[in-house]
């Protein structure tokens, strides 16, 4: 058997879509990973960045953390086990927001395991 694994990149948007399409009577678990990628504006104080993910319209997971390393790079990643129901699609959106940083990269991931 194939595994599935799907892919979506949203670049430096702050908001990033991912549909697991229903397979027909076959349930399914899949390793969700969502990652964000800041650029922490030189000079900024008191800068953050958070990252929100959701499974079918239900908040999963939220974190804001400070923003370290001005002038540099700084991020955030989420990973979980996900099962997805025979004959539905999921849904997992990732919401990213700033201060005093920009949004450089958004990009969920989920990879099929065999068990």
């Amino acid at each position: 058997m194939n595994l599935e694994y799907w892919k979506t990149d949203a670049g430096s948007d702050s908001v990033a879509s991912l549909v697991i399409p229903a397979a027909l009577g076959r349930a399914r678990t899949f390793d969700l990973d969502a990652t964000l990628l800041v650029a922490v504006l030189a000079g900024a104080t008191g800068s953050s960045h958070e990252l929100t993910v959701e499974v079918d319209g239900r908040r999963l997971w939220t974190r804001r953390i400070p923003s370290h390393t001005p002038g540099e790079t700084d991020g955030l990643e989420y990973h979980c086990r996900l099962a997805v129901e025979p004959d539905v699609d999921c849904r997992v959106l990732a919401k990213a927001s700033c201060k005093g940083a920009r949004v450089l990269s958004l990009v969920l991931e989920a990879r099929e395991t065999a068990y």
